[in-house]
């Protein structure tokens, strides 16, 4: 492995953490359970995210006729919900974080387990063979290491040291927004070659139309007020990437026209959703929903909450 992508790796896990840090360091035990208890909320949440945006991505791969590779990429994002770069676009666009970094969570964590049964039956079905076949138990270890963990680390500090948590939470979201924009430009750079090769094979196109149409999707089937429903649209935009280059490594061997392919997915569905978010970002005024910033009282003995 080049230096660069070492480089790239080591970036992209402080991102990760960094993120789902910031975002349990702006979320309450009220805000979390809020949506935790949300049947009907959670429930579209896993239809539109599970069931719906891989038979999408199964769709648009068929619909613009792409090479196998791209098809393939195509696939095995739309499988893989979860993305922490969901959790990053609540808080572009002021949105209810702390709605979205619970679905995230919840979506990288039972998306390690559907992924790999999910690729099968798509890629069986659509005639590309692949047989992926991944270990849970590993992709649920890194889930929790990278994502899980720091979320948690940063939602107990909220609720037993608050003052520390505010005045920690600006500088986590700085790590998170400086190695946002590293992770996006060492993609680019890295992959910048395959990238160009897949203009004319509408890749590009069709990773931006997953992220528009996901972005739609996840909005519309969510309840509760507006930020939250676009908030849900973000996380449903963007993928977990992890589970989709573990398949890539253990049943395509690192291919590299399929490496570039998710490559090109990945950042054409980015490129996509991020403007959508800070459209909506500028239409809002006032402090982010599930991430207060002024100072608030002690939370009191008794049951969690503050």
């Amino acid at each position: 492995m080049s230096t660069l992508h070492l480089l790239l790796n080591a970036v992209t896990v402080i991102f990760i953490a960094a993120t789902m840090f910031a975002a349990g360091l702006g979320t309450t035990w009220p805000d979390l359970r809020a949506v935790l208890t949300d049947g009907p909320l959670l429930a579209l949440v896993l239809l539109a995210n599970l069931v719906v945006l891989p038979l999408l991505g199964w769709g648009i791969a068929a619909l613009f006729g792409l090479p196998a590779p791209a098809f393939v990429a195509l696939l095995l994002i739309a499988s893989s919900p979860g993305g922490p770069f969901g959790a990053k676009l609540g808080m572009v666009q002021r949105g209810d974080v702390a709605a979205g970094a619970a679905a995230q969570v919840l979506l990288a964590a039972l998306g390690s387990i559907t992924f790999g049964p999910t690729v099968n039956v798509l890629l069986n079905a659509a005639n590309m063979g692949g047989g992926v076949s991944l270990e849970v138990a590993t992709l649920m270890l890194t889930v929790a290491v990278l994502q899980l963990v720091p979320f948690a680390v940063g939602l107990v500090m909220r609720h037993q040291a608050a003052p520390t948590a505010r005045a920690w939470h600006p500088a986590a979201a700085t790590v998170s927004n400086v190695t946002f924009l590293a992770v996006l430009a060492g993609m680019l750079v890295g992959n910048w070659r395959d990238i160009v090769a897949l203009i004319a094979s509408l890749s590009l196109l069709a990773g931006s139309l997953l992220a528009a149409v996901a972005f739609v999707l996840g909005t519309v089937l969510a309840t509760g007020p507006r930020p939250r429903r676009t908030t849900m649209g973000g996380v449903a935009a963007v993928h977990n990437a992890g589970p989709a280059l573990a398949a890539v490594g253990i049943a395509f061997d690192n291919e590299p026209a399929v490496l570039g392919a998710l490559a090109a997915v990945l950042l054409s569905g980015l490129a996509t959703a991020l403007p959508i978010a800070t459209v909506l970002s500028r239409r809002r005024n006032g402090p982010t929903p599930g991430s207060r910033t002024a100072p608030e009282p002690c939370p009191p003995s008794g049951p969690p909450g503050e």
